[in-house]
């Protein structure tokens, strides 16, 4: 995948260092950032005889202003980068958020989340949920803020031989190839015909090894440790810079609910978190 076209997601009430964060991006990229900027507001309240609150009408236009001069500020600082760049702004109800940010990550290559969107448990949701699920794009998820180099020294990749592995692999081929190396990580991994084959992690690593990555193989015992638990252990045992992953594996009705792993990934990411679906 060549990153030409980058989707920055950001707080309407905090979005500077998630700015600053996609102009160095897309600088080490040479890529055109989309700078989308999200108020999500509440229903409407209707009091007595069916009659919409003016408290909320008040608030509502109160927000609308807010996203406005948020618009404006990012214009300013965008405007002193040497970047392509536009600006993009939503207004929208918090439960139509997700569908709002699918539509615009259906032109980009990827989205990235800055670190004060990744801290906010209900705005990071509503774009993992929209970007990720609804949309074909993968996610960038950098919860330190700090740059994220374009040849990174060693990248793990979760592997389960799963559909969304697969893809989160074959899109984040450009960082796998500049990487030092990459290493492969299986947790508890069943040697079948139907999985991951007579030697587990083989075939992805041939696979990576055809197109010039520098991959390792490591299967590792969980000791009855939790997997997401066992992987960040595991990035911090090889000094990985980068974690790529698939996202979820499970029904539908658990990717709703935001359990498993993908989940506990999100909430303890501490290094930056490439996620496909």
């Amino acid at each position: 995948m060549t990153i030409k076209t980058v989707l920055g997601v950001l707080d309407v009430t905090k979005f500077h260092k998630d700015l600053e964060s996609a102009i160095t991006f897309c600088e080490t990229h040479q890529a055109h950032l989309t700078a989308l900027v999200v108020s999500m507001g509440a229903a409407p309240y209707v009091g007595t005889y069916d009659v919409i609150s003016t408290v909320w009408v008040e608030e509502r236009q109160r927000e609308i202003e807010e996203l406005d001069t948020a618009a404006s500020a990012i214009k300013s600082l965008l405007e002193k980068s040497e970047i392509s760049w536009e600006v993009q702004d939503i207004y929208t109800e918090f439960a139509w958020a997700a569908d709002d940010i699918a539509v615009r990550a259906l032109y980009a290559d990827i989205v990235l989340v800055g670190p004060q969107a990744a801290r906010d448990e209900q705005f990071r949701k509503q774009v993992i949920d929209g970007a990720l699920f609804h949309s074909p794009t993968p996610i960038l998820l950098n919860p330190t803020g700090r740059d994220i180099n374009t040849a990174p020294k060693a990248v793990l990749l979760a592997w389960d031989s799963s559909d969304e592995a697969a893809r989160a692999a074959q899109l984040s081929l450009d960082f796998l190839k500049s990487a030092g190396e990459v290493r492969v990580a299986l947790v508890d991994p069943l040697a079948t015909r139907l999985s991951n084959g007579e030697e587990p992690g083989a075939d992805i690593a041939r696979y990576l090894a055809r197109h010039g990555v520098k991959v390792a193989v490591d299967r590792i015992s969980g000791g009855g440790r939790p997997i997401d638990e066992t992987l960040r252990q595991h990035a911090i045992d090889v000094s990985a810079d980068m974690i790529v992953m698939g996202a979820y594996n499970h029904p539908r009705l658990a990717q709703r609910l935001f359990g498993g792993v993908t989940h506990s990934m999100l909430k303890e990411a501490k290094i930056p978190l490439f996620l496909a679906h």
